[in-house]
């Protein structure tokens, strides 16, 4: 695994840099608009965080300029149908504090601005990730960005279903006889139960 990549800045283009090591040996790095913001001119040094992902015709490795920033895109290529593209659009729309707080927030519509997704998308988006996600606030609100698992998630499960369209009574009703631990198992299962 490719961890971390540094060197001199060779190329600097809006989707992705190259970064060329002591040894010569260039590496392209697909990157988010946010992290791009961080790189300097071609010929400055350059240090990114990053994360291969391998498929079955390619090596693309993706850079990051912070950690939070790597943990997020983690969690969102965790998502089904969110590739690693579509990871790097929703990285570009702002720091990771901030949308780790639109996440928490369970602001859909922002998300559904971001290019290739749909409502649908950004639906499970907020589903999948609400709970995991969380900003501790400090005095100037920019304490430590933390994943973590929600301590409530009958109470998250049934906040999901209001955002997916059901009422307050409906929501209520699917959950009383869901089973499950984490917010996704009870939505699951109340999804479940409401095709019935």
């Amino acid at each position: 695994m490719i961890a971390l990549v540094a060197g001199q800045v060779a190329v600097r283009r809006p989707d992705h840099v190259v970064v060329e090591t002591s040894g010569g040996v260039g590496y392209r790095l697909a990157v988010s608009a946010e992290t791009l913001r961080q790189v300097p001119a071609v010929g400055r040094p350059v240090s990114l965080l990053s994360h291969l992902v391998v498929r079955d015709d390619a090596l693309a490795l993706y850079g990051f300029a912070t950690e939070e920033e790597r943990d997020l895109f983690l969690l969102l290529i965790g998502v089904q149908s969110v590739g690693p593209k579509v990871a790097l659009a929703v990285l570009g729309g702002g720091s990771p504090r901030e949308l780790m707080a639109m996440l928490a927030a369970g602001d859909a519509a922002r998300l559904q601005a971001v290019p290739g997704i749909g409502k649908r998308t950004a639906e499970r988006i907020i589903v999948e990730l609400r709970e995991k996600v969380g900003v501790a606030d400090g005095p100037s609100g920019a304490g430590p960005i933390s994943v973590t698992r929600g301590d409530e998630p009958r109470r998250t499960a049934r906040e999901a279903l209001l955002e997916l369209g059901f009422g307050p009574a409906e929501a209520d009703a699917l959950l009383d006889g869901a089973d499950g631990e984490t917010a996704e198992e009870l939505v699951a299962h109340a999804l479940k139960a409401a095709r019935r």
